[in-house]
């Protein structure tokens, strides 16, 4: 969320970063709405001021035998106390209103993010590896797990419906080591602590991320009000909401190995074959919670230890810095790591590592004590995969895809796969 009186010192400041996301002007409205806010704040304390001053007055003329003013002034006061629950709820109204606008205001991109509509405006950072150098034609994912007999769709769609998967024997090991090795990787060298947090959340998790109210249709809600988390960025960054942390302590890096749960609204008819796009995934990822003068370099510090991951597997990928009008809701700049698929014959987005200021920090109310200042300053906050298990598990296939149709193991997986070094054919 951004800051209301920033808004009014600068409206066409926003107005400008509005429009490079593809978004219309907001300013005037912002402005307006909070001067409706402040002029019933306002009426309210003039009450209140004129309630208490009466009251003292009131005192005054009994202490003078005024009779007849004392009865004036009760009357006074009776009138403004039965008028105050009105101005209470006016107001209310009125910060509600101004919230509920502010809340859908998407974040200031950053000056060196470049300006662009969509995703053919994204600016490539850096190439790692190469293409896989082959005689026998590539494959997709799909045909590949089918041929092999351990991925099965229609199975998965009788239990679910579309968009999920059953992935059995070999491969079903090959993604569970996946998620552990990011896991033991960021844990043991880039230095993230593990957490298990759960898989539902409250309104308020969810509004403290940035997912509610405005992204409330691609998310899964249960039958008593609690929502899955479509990534645990929800959890990981609500650890500290409501808190207040000292800076020296800073920064605090979490990660975590869960399933995430997203509808995928606005995606229909967009990659219905495979596993590439689904309901339900597994994803590790990364949260950091830095102080102001910290969130620049962690962002690079971040990407690099999700682009390990890939260049240990030996996947030829690269990253993107992605422009204005592709850029995340929350988002001041975000990098978009995209690892190269051989049966689709390109890049697709397996990673995105987002810098966000303080943006969550100010929804969550979470701020940090500096050793200097007598006030608390709200913390920033960044997250990351690191990285989506199923598409590292999709991007393996097809790159370690042999002639015969088996899949050799990446090496770094070998101790995770009970000595297990290629996939073939169930018998």
């Amino acid at each position: 969320m951004l800051d209301i009186k920033w808004i009014r010192d600068n409206p066409d400041i926003l107005d400008e970063a509005l429009k490079t996301r593809g978004g219309q002007p907001m300013a005037a409205t912002l402005i307006a709405l909070d001067d409706t806010r402040r002029t019933v704040i306002q009426k309210l304390q003039d009450m209140q001021s004129r309630r208490n001053a009466a009251s003292k007055e009131i005192g005054a003329a009994m202490a003078q035998k005024n009779t007849e003013l004392a009865e004036k002034l009760k009357a006074e006061v009776s009138e403004i106390k039965d008028l105050m629950p009105v101005a209470e709820q006016e107001e209310r109204e009125a910060v509600a209103a101004l919230d509920d606008m502010l809340s859908r205001v998407p974040n200031i991109p950053f000056d060196d993010v470049p300006v662009g509509r969509d995703e053919s405006d994204n600016v490539i950072k850096h190439v790692v590896g190469q293409k896989p150098g082959w005689n026998h034609p590539a494959k997709e994912h799909f045909e590949i797990g089918e041929a092999l007999g351990h991925m099965d769709f229609e199975r998965a769609a009788k239990l679910s419906g579309a968009r999920f998967t059953v992935l059995t024997g070999p491969l079903a090991r090959l993604e569970r080591a996946l998620g552990q090795y990011m896991l033991d990787t960021h844990t043991m060298e880039h230095g993230y602590t593990e957490v298990s947090s759960p898989l539902m959340v409250r309104d308020e998790a969810m509004y403290g991320t940035g997912q509610l109210p405005k992204f409330a249709e691609d998310l899964f809600k249960t039958t008593d009000g609690r929502w899955l988390i479509p990534t645990a960025e929800v959890t990981l960054t609500n650890l500290v909401s409501a808190e207040t942390l000292e800076q020296e302590k800073l920064p605090l890096r979490f990660t975590a190995l869960t399933p995430s749960f997203r509808s995928e609204a606005g995606s229909a008819g967009r990659d219905t074959r495979g596993m590439l796009r689904q309901h339900q995934f597994w994803k590790c990822e990364l949260v950091s919670i830095t102080d102001a003068e910290s969130s620049v370099a962690e962002h690079e510090r971040m990407t690099e230890c999700a682009e390990t991951i890939l260049k240990r597997l030996g996947l030829h990928f690269r990253t993107v810095t992605l422009c204005t009008g592709d850029m995340g809701f929350g988002a001041r700049k975000t990098y978009d790591i995209e690892v190269w698929l051989p049966g689709q014959n390109t890049y697709r987005e397996i990673s995105s590592c987002s810098v966000c200021g303080d943006f969550q920090g100010r929804r969550m109310n979470a701020r940090y004590r500096t050793k200097d200042e007598k006030g608390l300053r709200f913390v920033h906050t960044l997250n990351g995969s690191g990285t989506a298990v199923g598409r590292c598990l999709i991007a393996v296939m097809e790159n370690y895809l042999n002639e015969d149709g088996s899949i050799t193991v990446p090496e770094v997986l070998l101790p995770y796969m009970g000595g297990l070094t290629k996939i073939e054919r169930s018998a």
